[in-house]
């Protein structure tokens, strides 16, 4: 069987193994390949590490962990060296179903016990060589996948409160495989919430973009329950964000094969400083509060998304919205940003403290109470959003994600204050003109 030996810049095969024996029969089935023997070296795991830290690594990498002492931590170290989309086969002596699975589980393809048989070994190089020649499924363009990005228009308004829980609900009531990434690096509370540590994955991603391909999100992501996974980080604040975004888009790309929806905890400041991460949401949740901030900020960000990202639906959602007098009526409020509400969310303190005291999302903690219905709304809203996006052309639209369409007010906790006046709005826009020489242009 003849094969080429070069794929690109990268060798083909390279094997690491511990015992003549191995190597010999590896080195019988490698030249019946059309493979040079010499790449079929003495060595086991270690030296495998060792010598892909310096040298390019190959399409295949069949390495022995005869002699490792701990070979799930090993294989760990050797994805820290290895190429995207390199396809590994471990050999080793212990003949345990336990660790076949968290072998597999960890991302190789596949575990091959000694003494090695000739035909199995040719079988599984073969498999492995039409893995990494087979293209990515065209499939994969048109499966099902719903991107949704939360943005809150101030600091405090509760948009990892609202992410947390949407990404949960997808998860859990819709059982969609779901992925949740929280960028802000530095304090992001996204794992936190779930009480789950965080990991190094986010992190290493924005140091290394070109590592991230599916094993490594299989890899980087933390799970916190059987369909949503997170990638999250606690950056230290010492180290500045060093980043032109491209790890990010990557991420959102690969979770796009990886999962069917897709939740991303987005910092406003990043939502500037990177906004072609926008290119591929199909929702952008704004996440406000009624306040004179909020409804600045508000308007601000509602004009951006018009210029940068108007193919994506837009939902405003008033956060922790007092029962009684607040700074702003929700009246002056839809005034001022010249749009309605799509959805309310009363402030409820004991929810929110259960839910940190369970480790929980807000929604999962409090899964009974009425407060969490606008939340689910949202939810159902997003879902609703992908089936308006599959409907046939001059298919009516499905109701309740519109500006001021009922379901948006039903979830609302009150109605308008009809003593108000549009006094406030009008100042909001002055403020906001580009002839004001106070205010920012919008």
């Amino acid at each position: 069987m003849n094969a080429p030996w070069k794929t690109g810049n990268r060798d083909m095969f390279a094997a690491f193994v511990c015992d003549d024996v191995t190597l010999d029969t590896l080195r019988s089935v490698v030249i019946d390949m059309g493979w040079p023997p010499e790449k079929v070296m003495k060595g086991g795991l270690r030296n495998a590490i060792q010598s892909l830290a310096i040298t390019a690594s190959p399409a295949i990498l069949m390495v022995d962990l005869s002699e490792s002492g701990d070979p799930l931590n090993d294989i760990n170290a050797l994805a820290e060296v290895c190429e995207p989309g390199t396809v590994v086969i471990a050999v080793g002596q212990v003949n345990d179903v336990r660790l076949y699975r968290d072998l597999v589980a960890s991302g190789i393809q596949d575990y091959l016990l000694k003494p090695l048989s000739v035909g199995h070994l040719r079988d599984t190089l073969v498999q492995a060589q039409a893995i990494f020649a087979a293209p990515r499924g065209d499939g994969a363009a048109t499966k099902r996948h719903i991107a949704t990005a939360v943005v809150g228009t101030r600091g405090g308004v509760g948009a990892s409160t609202v992410a947390t829980s949407l990404a949960w609900m997808l998860s859990a009531d819709h059982k969609m495989p779901t992925a949740l990434l929280d960028l802000d690096v530095h304090f992001g509370t996204g794992a936190l919430t779930l009480d789950l540590e965080p990991g190094r994955g986010l992190t290493d991603a924005i140091d290394n973009p070109s590592r991230i391909d599916g094993l490594f999100i299989e890899r980087a992501m933390i799970r916190a329950n059987d369909n949503l996974a997170i990638l999250s980080a606690e950056a230290p604040i010492s180290a500045p964000l060093l980043t032109d975004g491209t790890a990010f888009q990557q991420l959102v790309e690969e979770f796009r094969h990886a999962f069917e929806a897709t939740v991303v905890d987005l910092p406003r400041n990043m939502l500037i400083n990177f906004p072609q991460l926008l290119a591929n949401m199909q929702v952008v949740v704004v996440v406000t509060e009624l306040t004179l901030g909020g409804a600045r900020d508000g308007i601000r960000i509602l004009s951006w998304l018009k210029s940068n990202a108007p193919h994506a639906l837009v939902l405003m959602v008033a956060n922790k919205v007092p029962s009684g007098v607040g700074e702003i009526s929700r009246n002056d409020f839809e005034t001022s940003i010249e749009r309605k509400l799509n959805f309310v969310i009363p402030h409820d303190f004991k929810a929110a403290a259960n839910a940190a005291k369970l480790g929980q999302t807000f929604v999962g903690a409090n899964r009974t109470s009425k407060t969490v219905l606008p939340l689910r709304a949202i939810a159902d809203a997003i879902m609703a959003s992908d089936a308006d996006r599959d409907a046939p052309a001059g298919a009516k639209p499905t109701k309740g994600i519109g500006k001021g369409t009922k379901p948006a007010r039903a979830a609302a906790d009150g109605g308008t204050d009809k003593g108000s006046n549009s006094v406030l709005g009008r100042s909001i826009k002055k403020l906001l003109s580009p002839k004001s020489k106070t205010g920012v242009a919008a």
